[in-house]
Formats: structure tokens, C-alpha cells, sequence
């Protein structure tokens, strides 16, 4: 049965993060909704490429624009069946949104799906929402996790590790999409 999805993004929100999952959705038969605070259907955010170069961090570059297909101001969280939080530079300035926090926990507080990669467990953090919870992430966010409660999984070198603690569903960073995005299709109760 299709699910409405709820995605929340901004700008350089990274690229393969919010663009796979966004096809692998609707390619399953969901309705995804992507929206940016303080942006409008039809807008674009810019995105960020981030890539494991052998350097001690992930390099950054420029991605590509991705189009809005709902405006955040009108998102009723009550609509929505999931919630999915790409990564990226964008969860650092979100979890500064309160609106943003107020739709998290909400789908914390009615046990809805939420899936995560990357820097998207930082709004988790920030909602007060992982207490007791078991997941991953980009290792730069290990800190944040721990002192929000959270039960951290530590991630492969190859950065394909998933986590799933009944509806919460995270990955460090993209190279774990398909068995991220394959976790959170089953906790939604679809196949491809």
C-alpha cells in the first residue's frame, strides 16, 4: 500500500542522499514530499557532494539543484506515514528550526518510520528523540548522539553499516543506501 512520506531537507543537503531516496520511493509507489523551511513548491536547493577520497575527512563539492514539491509551511505531520532526514550541511542549521524539531517528534511520538543518514541524526539529537535508541551515523556526529542518549552503532570503513531500532532506521552516509533505503521499504511494508 503507498505511504505518504515527509522529507525534510535544505540547502546543500547532500546530494545522493536526498536524490536516491527520493527515486527509490517513488519508484516503489510512495507520494515523497520534500520540503525546506522558509522555501515554497517549485523552489530549488543547492546540494553538496560529499565523497571518501582517503583523506581524514569527506571532501565537499558543489552537487546539483533539487526541486521542492511541497512548501514547509503547510505540512500537517499528521498527513504523513514516514519521515526520511538525508544528511549533508543541512541538519546542522535545521535543528535550529523549532517547526523542524515539532514535525520530529511528532514521528518519534506516534512511533512512525523515520530513516536517517549521515548528519541527519543531528535533528534527531536536537528534537530530544533518541533516548535508549540504538544508531548510526557519520562518525563526526558520535558526540552529539551519546549525549542525547542515544546508543551509538559504530559504522564499517566502507560506511555500509545500517541501524534499525524498530521505526528508526540510520546509515553513516550514502555507500549504505540500498540496504538503508531496503530496511526502511520493509519497515514501510513495500517492495521494488
Amino acid at each position: 500500500m503507498p505511504k505518504r512520506i515527509l522529507m525534510l531537507v535544505g540547502d546543500f543537503v547532500e546530494d545522493y542522499e536526498v536524490m536516491v531516496p527520493f527515486q527509490i520511493l517513488l519508484c516503489a509507489g510512495h507520494q515523497v514530499d520534500v520540503v525546506c523551511p522558509d522555501k515554497q513548491a517549485g523552489q530549488l536547493v543547492p546540494t553538496s557532494i560529499h565523497d571518501f577520497e582517503g583523506d581524514q575527512t569527506y571532501t565537499e563539492k558543489r552537487g546539483h539543484n533539487f526541486q521542492l514539491n511541497a512548501t514547509f509551511a503547510e505540512v500537517q505531520p499528521a498527513d504523513y506515514d514516514a519521515l526520511v532526514i538525508p544528511g549533508g550541511r543541512a541538519p546542522e542549521y535545521l535543528r535550529l528550526d523549532e517547526r523542524v524539531l515539532e514535525l520530529v517528534r511528532h514521528f518519534a511520538g506516534e512511533s512512525k518510520p523515520i530513516a536517517a543518514v549521515c548528519h541527519g541524526p543531528q535533528i534527531l539529537t536536537a528534537a530530544g528523540v533518541l533516548r535508549g535508541k540504538k544508531l548510526t551515523a557519520y562518525p563526526a556526529v558520535r558526540p552529539e548522539i551519546l549525549a542525547a542518549g542515544g546508543c551509538w552503532i559504530e559504522p564499517s570503513v566502507t560506511m555500509h553499516t545500517v541501524a534499525v531500532d524498530t521505526n528508526l532506521i540510520t546509515a553513516p552516509a550514502w555507500p549504505a543506501q540500498a540496504a538503508w533505503m531496503r530496511h526502511f521499504l520493509d519497515i514501510l511494508g513495500s517492495r521494488l
